[in-house]
C-alpha cells in the first residue's frame, strides 16, 4: 500500500476564526490510478499537499493514519520528507511557467533533480537529462536542454515537469491538474505520456483534474469530493453510473455533441451533502 489516509482533516486559523477546509477524508492507494475530482476549492489538491507534507504553517492537520509506503508523514520530520519528495514522490504542478526557474536552463534543472537524488557526476547528469527529456518524447532533447523556459511552449515545459518529476525514480506520481493550461490536442499527448510512463515504470498514480470525461477514461477510480469531504468512490469505468447526487449533478452539467442540450442545467446543491 504506498499511500493510506484515514479521516484526515485541515483546518486553517485566523485570530478570529477557523474554517475546515478537509473534512475526514479517507483513501488509500497501490500501483493504480486515482482520480481525484470536484469543484475548485473541494480540497483536492489540499489533500495531495498534506500527504507531501507541502502546507502553509497555519494549517491544522490532524489524522487517524497520514502513510506513505508505511511512512508517518505527520510524526517524519523535514529531513525524512526530503527522502520522500521527489525521490519517491513526484508532484506535477498545473502551470511549469510558474514552476520553472526561468534563469536555468531546461536541461540544468533537470541535471539537478537527478543529481539532487542519484548522486552521479555533472557529465551523468547532464546526460541523464537529455535521455530524460527523449523518455518524454520531446524532439530534438539536446537542443530544448540548453533553451530556457521562456523559449518553449506550454505543451512543452509540461512534458520538462514530467521528466523533471521522473528523474529520481519515483513510486508515486502526483499530478494536479497536468493540462489545465494546455490545448485539447496537446492534453490527450501529456496524457497518454503519464500513462505510458505511469504503466511501464510500476508507478501509483493520483490525478487531480476538474474533467470527469476525462478521468473516467484514464483513471481505475475516482473519489468525487465535495466542500473538503469524499461524496462518492467508484471504478472509474461506473462513473456514469454514479449515485450521489452531487456527482450525478457534475454529469448532468456537461456538454454533450451526442446529446446536446439548449440550456445545461444548473447544479442544485443539498445541505445535507455537507454532512457524512
Amino acid at each position: 500500500m504506498l499511500v493510506d489516509i484515514k479521516n484526515l482533516r485541515i483546518a486553517f486559523e485566523t485570530r478570529t476564526s477557523r474554517f475546515e477546509a478537509v473534512r475526514g477524508v479517507s483513501m488509500q492507494l497501490g500501483t493504480e490510478k486515482l482520480g481525484i475530482v470536484g469543484e475548485s476549492g473541494s480540497g483536492k489538491s489540499l489533500t495531495a499537499r498534506a500527504l507531501m507534507k507541502l502546507l502553509p504553517g497555519n494549517a491544522k492537520i490532524e489524522a487517524d493514519k497520514l502513510s506513505f509506503d508505511g511512512i508517518d508523514i505527520l510524526g517524519a520530520s523535514e529531513r525524512g520528507m526530503r527522502q520522500i519528495r521527489g525521490k519517491r514522490a513526484g508532484f506535477i504542478l498545473q502551470d511549469p511557467k510558474y514552476s520553472l526557474n526561468p534563469v536555468k536552463t531546461i536541461g540544468s534543472q533537470i541535471a539537478e533533480s537527478w543529481r539532487t537524488h542519484k548522486k552521479g557526476s555533472r557529465k551523468q547528469a547532464a546526460e541523464a537529462a537529455i535521455e530524460l527529456l527523449d523518455q518524454v518524447m520531446i524532439r530534438n532533447p539536446r537542443k530544448v536542454a540548453g533553451a530556457y523556459p521562456n523559449e518553449i511552449s506550454g505543451g512543452m515545459g509540461q512534458r520538462v515537469m514530467i521528466a523533471m518529476m521522473l528523474a529520481p525514480d519515483p513510486e508515486l506520481l502526483i499530478a494536479d491538474e497536468p493540462t489545465s493550461a494546455l490545448d485539447a490536442t496537446v492534453q490527450a499527448e501529456i496524457l497518454r505520456l503519464i500513462d505510458d510512463l505511469v504503466s511501464r515504470r510500476g508507478m501509483g498514480l493520483i490525478l487531480i483534474s476538474h474533467d470527469l470525461p476525462l478521468v473516467s477514461h484514464f483513471c481505475d477510480r475516482v473519489a468525487v469530493m465535495y466542500s473538503g469531504r469524499v461524496v462518492e468512490e467508484l471504478k472509474a469505468s461506473e462513473l456514469a453510473k454514479a449515485q450521489h447526487p452531487y456527482t450525478k449533478g457534475l454529469l448532468n452539467c456537461m456538454p454533450s455533441l451526442m446529446h446536446p442540450k439548449e440550456r445545461l442545467p444548473v447544479l442544485t446543491r443539498d445541505a445535507a451533502w455537507l454532512n457524512p
